[in-house]
């Protein structure tokens, strides 16, 4: 009986790293770089960081790195402490032993010169989501809200909704929800006030089911003081903010016709965006304001007909089948608003 057919042995390709032996000399090659300040050692910290990163995405246990990672990222280089950070954060969530190691090296990094580098370590810690950590992350939390760096708040203020979704009492115990208050009609930033509206509506909608005093908070929120303070700054504010503060204004009830005028002329310029959504936010803000008064309504169908038909033919197709769907229900409740218009209707020969 003829000896079966013997199979040429395949060399691992570089993409296919050889699993032990790999690790252990990476751990080498990280433990002569621990400490160097020689030329170049970034970029060769760089080389092996990624071969760990690219071992770890497909499967290949790296923990036993921990120590050498950790000791490696003492560095000002953002793209390595990026890095460090996404290895740490994907070890410490399955392993508490080294999730405690993780919180004295992020802390230290809470307190960097550089404000990315705090921004960045702040993130991590707080998307560690380790329960029995939340006491470390109430300091770094309070500093960061506090940080002379805009970008550093703007990463507090969505560690404290973290810290809440980990922790609740931890976060209402630390007061966190009015220092967000504070900073949402303080802060000079508008994307730090955004994330403040944000974070206080997802705390105050979940807290106000067993408190009334929450209740009382979310509804402080549709107040007139914070209403016309955000409606004053809204052309700051970013694309998705000014939906937000737009879907938040939708809900306030005005004290009487002069007020809806008012509303209605500083956010008339809104209706001429080029965002989409930022233009059907606006015209759901006039079409509230406006119930009760029924010529002004009618008017309104005739001051948004124009923005809502050029963003039918000005976007994607995506945004078209949705600017399309708002205009089917504004054509139940006003037959003949686009009687006139019927052409814009028309598929064209390239509509998908």
């Amino acid at each position: 009986m003829p000896p079966p057919p013997s199979h040429p042995q395949r060399s691992p390709s570089p993409s296919q790293p050889s699993g032990k032996s790999e690790v252990t000399d990476l751990k080498s090659q990280l433990r002569q770089l621990a400490g160097s300040r020689a030329l170049g050692a970034d970029d060769a910290k760089r080389d092996i960081f990624k071969k760990v990163i690219s071992n770890m995405t497909i499967g290949i246990d790296v923990s036993s790195l921990f120590g050498e990672m950790v000791m490696c990222s003492a560095t000002s280089d953002i793209v390595l402490k990026k890095m460090c950070y996404l290895y740490v954060g994907n070890y410490a969530k399955v392993n508490p032993d080294l999730a405690l190691l993780t919180i004295n090296f992020l802390q230290r990094d809470c307190k960097d010169d550089d404000p990315m580098i705090r921004g960045l370590a702040l993130r991590s810690l707080c998307s560690l989501r380790v329960a029995n950590l939340v006491e470390y992350l109430v300091g770094p939390l309070g500093s960061g809200l506090k940080d002379n760096n805009s970008y550093v708040r703007t990463v507090a203020v969505i560690g404290v909704v973290k810290l809440y979704h980990i922790s609740a009492s931890t976060c209402l115990d630390a007061d966190f929800p009015a220092t967000l208050k504070h900073l949402m009609l303080n802060d000079p930033d508008t994307q730090v006030v955004a994330n403040c509206l944000s974070a206080l509506q997802e705390i105050w909608t979940l807290e106000s089911t067993s408190s009334e005093e929450a209740a009382k908070e979310r509804e402080a929120l549709v107040s007139k003081p914070i209403i016309y303070y955000l409606l004053n700054r809204i052309k700051e504010f970013s694309e998705w903010a000014q939906c937000l503060v737009l879907e938040l204004v939708a809900k306030y009830i005005p004290s009487d016709n002069s007020e809806i005028f008012d509303m209605m002329n500083l956010l008339e310029d809104r209706l001429q965006h080029a965002n989409g959504a930022v233009v059907l936010a606006t015209s759901k803000v006039f079409l509230h304001l406006t119930l009760s008064m029924a010529d002004v309504h009618q008017q309104v169908y005739e001051r948004i007909k124009a923005p809502l038909l050029t963003q039918v033919s000005a976007g994607s197709p995506e945004q078209s089948y949705a600017v399309l769907s708002h205009l089917h229900l504004l054509v139940m409740r006003a037959p003949y608003i686009f009687s006139s218009d019927y052409k814009h209707f028309y598929c064209q020969y390239n509509e998908p």
